[in-house]
Formats: structure tokens, C-alpha cells, sequence
């Protein structure tokens, strides 16, 4: 069993989880997060998300505790017997996309995203979008409001909303789901395997400009965007024994 004597806090700016951040580290102290043997995140899920985007190259394992209003990708808050809890956790490890932009002055960006990619029209006029999987087109011609790419982890996220699937947080496999799609209007969109390398073209971009997102990093006016996961990237969320992600993903299919 590991120790975990050395412990760093980060806190969204809520009262509760200002409030509840002083007392831990008034009672547990507060190390540097370089020098710590976990974090603890107290917020929501939005503070979650980027405290593992802050620290996504540290290796050092992320807990989170329920400060907000979600919670979905946390802990229960308690300010007892936290260092037994650590100790206890169950690890879930995952992979960030990696999302690279050509705009459409041929400049480069890129960005890295937990939950998902997603491409929108950024004018009244609907999006017209090209989708090509591992060199091979599979869409020569998709109009609609956007669409996305979500890991595992990010599939009961705004996927969901968009009716994409659920995935088991340890299936190798992404979702590529359209958002309102107009032509062709029944595709619901497909499971990729997660090395798959997924190439989106904006097709009339300048009379239909796009825009691309991981995560809460935006470029607009794109003209392709490539998606690929990013494996070579560890993650590591800490879970208390029997509310891993992994059930907390299967419970939300059946509803509760």
C-alpha cells in the first residue's frame, strides 16, 4: 500500500471548495504538486478536467472531491481519514487526444483534449465537412452543425448529448459523432478503434468557416483538423473502491 504523506490541493473558487481546501491543508498540509505523491482537485467536474490537463505530463496520480455541482468524475467530499483513502483508491488510467489544426492560412496548432474533439460552424450556414479514417474516406460529404471525437472518458460527456454511444472507460475504442447532422440525415456516426487516425477537412471553408475544440482550447476558420489518441500520455485518476469510473460509466446506461 502506498504512502501518501505528501499531498497537494487545488480548489475551483466556490466558497464550499475554497472552504474545504483551507481545512484540508490546514490538517494535512500542502506540498508543491512537482513534489507530491497525489493531488486532490475539490470543485467539479470543470475544475477536474483542468487539473488533469495542468499536471497531464507529471504522472502523479489525481483525486477528486465533490466541491460543485456534477461530480460525475469524483469522490464524495470527507475531511476524515483522506491519506487512508488514497491509500485505498483504485487507479484508472486514460489518454488524451491529440488534435493538430491547419487554419485556413496554413498555419499549424495543437492541442490535447481528455473528454473530446469537436468541429462546429461558426456562421448561420451549416458545416460542410469531409471524414477520412486511416487514409481511407469514409465521408466524402457530412452538413451539419459539427462533429466530434470522445474518448472513453469524455463519452458521457458532450457526446452523449449529441446521441453518441457510451463506451467502457477501458474499451479500446473512440466515438466519432455528428452534431445535428443534415445530409446524410440518419448517420449516427461510428466506433473507431482507439489507434485509429481520423482526418476532418472543412469543405468551403471560407463560405463556411469551422471552428475546432479540445477540451476548451478553440481555433476558428480551420481548414483540417487530425485526431489521433495520444498513447503515449498517462493519466491517473484515483477512485474509492467500488465508485470507479468504470461503474459510474456502466450505471449511467441504465439511467441512475
Amino acid at each position: 500500500m502506498a504512502d501518501f504523506e505528501r499531498i497537494a490541493f487545488v480548489a475551483s473558487e466556490t466558497r464550499d471548495a475554497v472552504d474545504a481546501c483551507a481545512a484540508l491543508v490546514k490538517r494535512y498540509g500542502n506540498a508543491p504538486p512537482a513534489e507530491a505523491d497525489a493531488i486532490v482537485a475539490l470543485g467539479g467536474d470543470g475544475l477536474m478536467l483542468q487539473t488533469m490537463h495542468n499536471h497531464m505530463h507529471s504522472r502523479i496520480p489525481i483525486y477528486g472531491m465533490n466541491r460543485g455541482s456534477v461530480g460525475f468524475l469524483l469522490n464524495d467530499y470527507k475531511k476524515n481519514r483522506l491519506k487512508e483513502r488514497l491509500a485505498a483508491a483504485e487507479i484508472t488510467v486514460i489518454h488524451p487526444l491529440r488534435m493538430t489544426v491547419r487554419d485556413v492560412k496554413g498555419a499549424a496548432h495543437e492541442a490535447l483534449a481528455i473528454n473530446e474533439v469537436s468541429l462546429f460552424r461558426q456562421i448561420h450556414q451549416a458545416a460542410k465537412l469531409k471524414i477520412a479514417v486511416d487514409g481511407t474516406t469514409r465521408m466524402g460529404e457530412l452538413i451539419c452543425d459539427g462533429v466530434l471525437v470522445a474518448t472513453p472518458a469524455g463519452s458521457t460527456a458532450y457526446n452523449l448529448s449529441a446521441h453518441g454511444p457510451i463506451l467502457p472507460i477501458t474499451a479500446p475504442l473512440l466515438t466519432l459523432t455528428p452534431i445535428s447532422p443534415f445530409r446524410p440525415r440518419r448517420w449516427r456516426g461510428a466506433l473507431l478503434p482507439n489507434d485509429a487516425h481520423v482526418l476532418i477537412e472543412a469543405l468551403e471553408p471560407d463560405k463556411r468557416p469551422v471552428s475546432a475544440v479540445a477540451d476548451h482550447t478553440e481555433f476558428r476558420n480551420v481548414a483540417s483538423v487530425e485526431i489521433a489518441e495520444a498513447s503515449s500520455i498517462d493519466i491517473f485518476m484515483m477512485f474509492d473502491p467500488g465508485h470507479t469510473l468504470a461503474e459510474r460509466i456502466l450505471a449511467e446506461q441504465f439511467g441512475y
